[in-house]
């Protein structure tokens, strides 16, 4: 429970709507310490992270109760007047790339004057190089949320991690484990999302949409349940699929820095959020996220141990092929504006030019 009683947190009835899901494997984690388990999970994964970017994982040693906890700490948060939530915003942060702490919604027009409808709320990984005053209902509970994010990273990342190695035949399979250590300065964050019900009339001046199409700059996402149903992936035959939320499972998406460090071998998915279904268009959509990126230091380069880049000949990215080495550091960082926006994807504007 958190250290300071908060009402517990009780999750919306899924949509009855017959919608068009996606078909997404499921790696049950519980294998991951049997005998030839992790070798059996790789086989799994394998097809998932080269073609959809998306999966599920279940049995993942984070309890429901501890889920529902995080879902209530984001409920209580948002729940503030937004002067105070506005204390914890820095205008000047998300200038030179810092999106910890508080985004009120409204930074962008989405289309026909209508702007975006989603807060943030990010709270950095506690390796010590991220202090920052805190709302006193998350600063209350600050030891639950910790172990919550440590938790993140341990039972799921770390997990994904060596199974990636085992896929790129690295010959350590915690290579990548040390690439992304908790306590080693990076980037991580554990976010509180909050998407407001829109009216059908402004939902669809913008065709229907919460937020574009994109991808995640990271290595792995971790989404935990949502059942106001949303999310959508765009598949090789370029159609968009709903995710559904599975009872059990976090749904996870690999991201832009996954596909750097293996030359473009492990899809970097394309999704958005749609506006929900009919049944669920007046709720509000709450979130619990947690992103996962390799440590500041790191350079996203291709590793070039992996005998299976080498034999594909993936040993370049779109960084090193501009001749750009950057470190993850210089990837958060540099991205400064959205520039444009099309069906499928979202174009960035970094110092060095665009994505």
């Amino acid at each position: 429970m958190p250290s300071k009683y908060i009402e517990r947190y009780d999750q919306v009835p899924v949509t009855k709507e017959d919608l068009d899901w996606a078909e997404l494997i499921t790696l049950d984690l519980s294998q991951y310490e049997q005998p030839g388990g992790k070798e059996d999970l790789v086989k799994q994964l394998d097809h998932a992270v080269r073609n959809v970017g998306f999966f599920y994982v279940k049995n993942f040693n984070i309890s429901q109760e501890d889920i529902n906890n995080q879902f209530a700490l984001g409920r209580e948060f948002y729940a503030l007047p937004l002067e105070e939530k506005l204390k914890f915003h820095s205008a000047s942060d998300l200038e030179r790339g810092e999106y910890n702490s508080y985004r009120p919604a409204g930074h962008r027009i989405l289309g026909n004057g209508v702007k975006d409808n989603v807060q943030v709320y990010n709270l950095p990984k506690f390796d010590g190089y991220h202090e920052r005053p805190q709302p006193s209902v998350l600063a209350d509970n600050i030891k639950e949320i910790e172990a919550f994010s440590r938790k993140c990273h341990t039972e799921v990342v770390e997990k994904l991690l060596r199974l990636f190695a085992i896929l790129l035949e690295l010959p350590d399979e915690d290579q990548l484990v040390r690439d992304h250590q908790y306590d080693v300065k990076g980037e991580d964050h554990l976010r509180y999302m909050h998407y407001a019900a829109r009216s059908a009339e402004d939902n669809k001046k913008v065709g229907e949409l919460y937020s574009p199409g994109h991808t995640d700059l990271g290595t792995v996402t971790l989404l935990f349940r949502q059942p106001v149903a949303a999310l959508q992936i765009l598949n090789s035959e370029g159609q968009w699929k709903w995710v559904k939320p599975q009872d059990g499972t976090i749904t996870i998406n690999t991201c832009d820095a996954l596909t750097a460090l293996t030359g473009g071998l492990i899809k970097s998915s394309i999704h958005r959020v749609h506006a929900p279904p009919a049944d669920q268009a007046h709720i509000d959509r709450l979130g619990v996220l947690y992103f996962a990126r390799p440590n500041n230091h790191v350079a996203l380069d291709p590793i070039q141990n992996s005998p299976l880049l080498q034999r594909l000949g993936l040993t370049t990215n779109a960084f090193t092929e501009i001749g750009q080495h950057l470190t993850t550091e210089h990837q958060v960082m540099s991205i400064v504006a959205i520039v444009a926006v099309d069906e499928g994807s979202i174009t960035l504007k970094w110092n060095g030019g665009t994505w």
